[in-house]
């Protein structure tokens, strides 16, 4: 014993690196560790539980993420050993003081003194029909939500920013209504772009009157190389009758007109690209998805936006610092129009690891096959990540603690997905599956005769989610990585069950492992068990708890869906081309047996099955078809690993 405690004590230093990445590993193994034990070593509290106990205490980053909860046992051993040693305790280093811009832009604080809010706060989120929700969105989305009706009791706009036909789609416009109502957000007001074509149009007139818009016909890769070396288009001094008679052969969508772009005319030479006389207004003869073929040309979102901002009264534009180059320009449009004042304020665009947050890219997916649709649950939209197992309360909440903070970062998925667990484990329903392809056969010795049946809670640690019934008898299986690990004699705890005594282990051989036997590799694989019930023994004492199924029970065939990340690079840069960094394979399917009760559950149900992870059901079970369920990923890994757990290679 005392070899353990030792042992114990010196593993404490794993957990003092405040970085949760290198210390997630070793609190998921004590986390694990605990699950059936009060203290660390033993029947009683040793130096083992004090030692890391206090080292878990002095470490803030590791505190905080126990007192979250997402360990579930390692929580409950922290608080045990706190309440019932009010003695100890531990110095906590002080934080140095935080200079106060830098606290506002590392996200989570909501007090970022919006200019002139006393008067009320109006807001807009204004979406492109042209593709599905992301995760991107989702922040804007909630963030504008959460001034305009939690911080200041304000006015949020939805504003379909449709200006572009050849992109836009009413499937798109309807999906993002839905996904918005998903995650709790009620725009005050819904709009369109295009409701304010004419009063654009209108504006662009007034511009080119006053000299400051000119029609170009400066071929786009021209106008590109123009821009970057500070030149002037040979068009910028242009007469304003040529500039507007040039504009109504745009609006008329001549072959002529198709050949010109209106641009402003603000500094051809400014050191702000944006300023670079951007163009405001091109010509694209396309029907448009609401105003059909009335018009030829279409505004840029750069000129839309604070135009109709400005008239539809909002009070502040909250949008990703991509645009931090474009918040002068669209105070020149302002300005230069005479309109009502908007202010900017600019929070970081949420980006993850090895995920594609470009509509472009995530199109080019769809297209390829890549993936199955929008909603594919290896996408980054509200309803793929809906579909993995997200759910929206935790979605909300994630989003919200990042913030309006300006730092840019690429965050890891581990945090977003151990935000969600926090929700589902408390209430996840427990399941028994074991996977078909390498089941292991086992006779009870000392089970009754008959099979009888049993009703036990779904969660052990929450009544509330009710019971499910559980069938005893002679004859089981068990997972192949389960049977590979027993030893003769070796008592063992059967979940749900109690102990029991391994009796006999008998051994075969595969085709292919008999070639590997050859070169003395070949594991042993387990054709049949032979197990004793032990029920008087103590579970406390065993180191194997496993899951098995009585086969003499209508068991549900499933089939459990793993998935990988969809590029192999963290990062991509502007010159990665996408196909040179996509994952060969990225779907993973296992067929295994589920309990009885598994044939009640419904599309959308959250599940654990014990000791394989959450599942979110994407089909039930019907009578000739399997279950197919979705592993829930709860930790930094791109994909869990059900081999790991379920002992076979996914099929």
């Amino acid at each position: 014993m005392d070899t353990q405690v030792k042992e114990w004590q010196e593993r404490a230093e794993q957990f003092k690196p405040l970085n949760l990445k290198a210390i997630e590993d070793p609190l998921g193994e004590l986390d694990a560790h605990l699950t059936l034990r009060s203290y660390i070593v033993g029947y009683s509290q040793t130096d083992a539980d004090t030692t890391v106990w206090t080292t878990l205490r002095a470490n803030r980053v590791a505190y905080a993420y126990i007192k979250q909860s997402l360990m579930i046992s390692l929580a409950r051993w922290f608080k045990f050993i706190e309440e019932t040693n009010p003695e100890i305790t531990t110095t906590l280093p002080e934080r140095p003081a935080k200079d106060e811009k830098k606290t506002r832009d590392e996200g989570g604080n909501y007090d970022i003194g919006l200019q002139d809010a006393g008067d009320g706060v109006v807001t807009r989120f204004p979406p492109e029909p042209s593709g599905y929700l992301h995760i991107g969105h989702a922040k804007a989305a909630l963030l504008n939500d959460y001034f305009a009706h939690t911080k200041y009791k304000g006015t949020l706009i939805l504003r379909f920013d449709d200006t572009n036909p050849l992109k836009e789609k009413q499937e798109f416009q309807d999906s993002i209504i839905e996904d918005l109502a998903l995650m709790g957000i009620k725009a005050d007001m819904k709009t369109h772009t295009s409701d304010y074509f004419q009063e654009l149009y209108e504006h662009c007139i007034q511009m080119i009157k006053e000299g400051n818009a000119y029609a170009d016909d400066t071929l786009k890769e021209d106008m590109a190389k123009e821009r970057e070396k500070f030149q002037p288009s040979k068009r910028r001094d242009a007469s304003v009758e040529e500039n507007l008679g040039h504009f109504e052969e745009m609006k008329a969508g001549t072959e002529e007109g198709v050949r010109w772009s209106i641009r402003a005319k603000i500094d051809y030479a400014s050191t702000n690209g944006a300023m670079r006389d951007p163009v405001i207004y091109r010509c694209k003869p396309e029907p448009h998805h609401r105003t059909g073929t009335t018009w030829k040309i279409y505004p840029t979102y750069d000129f839309c936006c604070p135009i109709v901002d400005s008239i539809e009264g909002v009070t502040h534009a909250l949008r990703t610092t991509e645009y931090n180059d474009r918040d002068a320009q669209y105070q020149w449009f302002l300005k230069t129009l005479k309109l009502r004042h908007v202010y900017n304020w600019n929070f970081a665009r949420m980006n993850f690891i090895r995920t594609l947050l470009s509509k472009r890219k995530l199109t080019k997916l769809v297209e390829m096959g890549k993936v199955w649709d929008w909603s594919d649950p290896r996408m980054p939209t509200v309803r793929g990540i809906r579909r993995r197992g997200m759910t929206i309360p935790a979605l909300q909440e994630f989003i919200l603690k990042q913030g309006p903070s300006k730092n840019i970062v690429n965050l890891d998925w581990s945090t977003f997905w151990a935000t969600n667990k926090k929700y589902i484990d408390p209430v996840a329903a427990r399941y028994t599956a074991v996977v078909i392809a390498h089941k292991c056969p086992v006779t009870i010795i000392g089970a009754r005769a008959a099979p009888y049946t049993e009703d036990k809670d779904k969660h052990a640690k929450n009544k509330d989610v009710g019971t499910k019934k559980v069938v005893y008898s002679a004859n089981v299986i068990v997972d192949q990585e389960d049977a590979q690990s027993f030893e003769q004699d070796e008592e063992i705890t059967l979940m749900n069950w109690g102990n029991a005594i391994v009796r006999k282990i008998s051994y075969s051989l595969s085709p292919l492992d008999v070639v590997k036997s050859a070169v003395g590799s070949a594991p042993k694989v387990v054709s049949a068990l032979e197990l004793e019930l032990h029920l008087q023994g103590d579970v406390k004492k065993t180191k194997k708890k496993v899951t098995w199924l009585s086969t003499d029970q209508d068991l549900v065939p499933v089939e459990l869906v793993d998935f990988d990340y969809l590029v192999t690079k963290d990062k991509l840069e502007p010159e990665d081309q996408l196909e040179d960094f996509l994952t060969r394979e990225t779907e993973f399917r296992t067929s295994a047996l589920a309990d009885c009760n598994v044939a009640e559950l419904k599309e959308d149900d959250i599940i654990q099955f014990d000791r394989k992870g959450f599942f979110r059901v994407d089909k039930p079970f019907l009578h000739g078809q399997p279950a197919v369920l979705f592993q829930i990923p709860t930790s930094a890994k791109a994909r869990p690993d059900l081999a790991g757990v379920a002992g076979v290679k996914a099929t």
